[in-house]
C-alpha cells in the first residue's frame, strides 16, 4: 500500500508541477485552442516531452494498486491510449506548425513518454531565452 501512496503522491507532484510550469514559464494555458506563448522546455519537460500526462499516469498506476483493480488497469490503459492519440494526431503536428525547428530538436533529444535519465541541456543559446522556453513565431491555425 505503500507503494500506492507513493506513486500517487509522485503523480500528482508531476502533473502539477508540469501544469504550472506550462502556464507561468510557457505564459499560457491548458487548453489547447489558447496555447502558451512559449515552448516550454525547463523542468520536468527536460527529461519528458509530456510530463504532465505521464504525472496522471503514474497516480492511475498508484491507484490501480491501491485499488487491486483490474478495470483500473484497463481504465489506465485506455487514458494512456487516448493520451497517445491526442499527442501523436494533434499535439505534435500542432506544435511542428508553431515552433518548427525548435520543437524538433526539443523533439530529438527529449522522448514522448519514457524520460531520459539525464535532463536534456537544452539548446544552444541562440533563440532561446533564459526561463528555458524558446521564443514562439505565432502561426495562425
Amino acid at each position: 500500500m505503500a507503494l500506492a501512496g507513493v506513486l500517487i503522491a509522485v503523480g500528482v507532484v508531476l502533473a502539477l508541477e508540469s501544469a504550472r510550469r506550462f502556464i507561468v514559464v510557457g505564459r499560457g494555458t491548458l487548453v489547447p485552442t489558447m496555447p502558451t506563448e512559449h515552448l516550454v522546455v525547463s523542468g520536468l519537460y527536460r527529461y519528458v516531452r509530456n510530463p504532465m500526462y505521464v504525472g496522471v499516469l503514474v497516480a492511475l498506476a498508484g491507484e490501480t494498486i491501491l485499488f487491486r483493480s483490474r478495470s483500473m488497469v484497463v481504465f489506465m490503459l485506455l487514458m494512456w491510449l487516448g493520451f497517445h492519440l491526442f499527442v501523436c494526431l494533434y499535439e505534435e503536428r500542432t506544435l511542428k506548425r508553431r515552433y518548427d525547428d525548435e520543437y524538433l530538436e526539443f523533439k530529438r533529444h527529449v522522448p514522448r513518454w519514457l524520460p531520459r535519465v539525464k535532463p536534456w541541456a537544452g539548446p544552444g543559446k541562440a533563440g532561446k531565452s533564459e526561463s528555458g522556453t524558446f521564443r514562439s513565431r505565432r502561426v495562425s491555425n
